[in-house]
């Protein structure tokens, strides 16, 4: 299964659960398929670097959120259906980070090793 990371720009409620909602409903609907969510991190609440207009609404403010994920690209699919329709997303976008998790590693990317949890060392190839 593709690894891929999805950046999602989400319209501001004052309540938290609506993003709680659209982050959850993403994830899960990644698992039913069969996939692996490895990551989701928030970047927070940001004023959006112009004026967006999505469903028929203008934002200014918007909650930034990431998530890595393994699935299918059938998958895939349905969650960029999903997200388009959903009246809480303003952007999104989905980048494939590698076809296998094997592609990352060969990549040289920093790794933890045994014990020494407090030191990277990259992965040999």
């Amino acid at each position: 299964m593709p690894i891929y990371q999805m950046v999602c720009i989400a319209a501001h409620f004052p309540e938290y659960k609506h993003i709680h909602g659209l982050v959850s409903q993403s994830a899960t609907h990644i698992m039913d398929a069969g996939g692996v969510v490895r990551k989701i991190d928030s970047w927070g609440t940001r004023i959006l670097p112009q004026r967006m207009r999505r469903h028929g609404n203008y934002h200014e403010i918007g909650d930034y959120w990431t998530m890595h994920f393994d699935t299918a690209p059938r998958t895939l699919l349905t969650l960029n259906s999903i997200m388009r329709r959903d009246p809480r997303v303003i952007r999104w976008t989905v980048l494939k980070l590698a076809s296998r998790p094997e592609d990352i590693a060969r990549e040289g990317r920093r790794t933890i090793h045994g014990d020494a949890m407090d030191t990277l060392d990259p992965v040999d190839p």
